[in-house]
Formats: C-alpha cells, sequence, structure tokens
C-alpha cells in the first residue's frame, strides 16, 4: 500500500496540474507515482483474485481456469 504522503503529493500534483501546470520534472515524478500507485492496485486485485472461490447453487466449484491457474502460480512461488 502507498504511503498516506504518496497519495498526498499524487493529489497536490493532481491539482496544480489542473490549475497552473506543472513543470518537467514534477510531470515525472507525477508519472512515477502514478505508475506505483497503479501497480499496487493491480496487485492487490490479483491477491482478491487469489482467494476467490465461486460456487453454483448445486454447491459446485464453478471457480474460472484463470483464477484457478492464479491460486496454483503463487503456489509454486
Amino acid at each position: 500500500m502507498l504511503s498516506k504522503d504518496k497519495l498526498n503529493r499524487i493529489n497536490q500534483l493532481a491539482k496544480k496540474a489542473k490549475n497552473e501546470g506543472l513543470t518537467v520534472s514534477e510531470k515525472q515524478e507525477q508519472e512515477q507515482l502514478r505508475a506505483e500507485y497503479l501497480k499496487n492496485v493491480r496487485s492487490s486485485f490479483k491477491n482478491q483474485f487469489k482467494g476467490m472461490k465461486i460456487i453454483d447453487p448445486n454447491g459446485e466449484d464453478v471457480t474460472p481456469q484463470k483464477v484457478k491457474n492464479l491460486k496454483q502460480e503463487s503456489k509454486d512461488n
């Protein structure tokens, strides 16, 4: 998870970009922070998927194969 300081900085840069524009170094910082944020979100979402199991009304496991593969990959690593 990103620190509160980094999230605040992302918001500060977004606000400044909207109001007055960013310098070249600020744009680079913004891109780096956004990339780090997206990497974190994707990782978190993937971890949620790994723990997912879908059961149909008959009580049978109907979890998609892609999710089962993700679970297996995490066990192998």
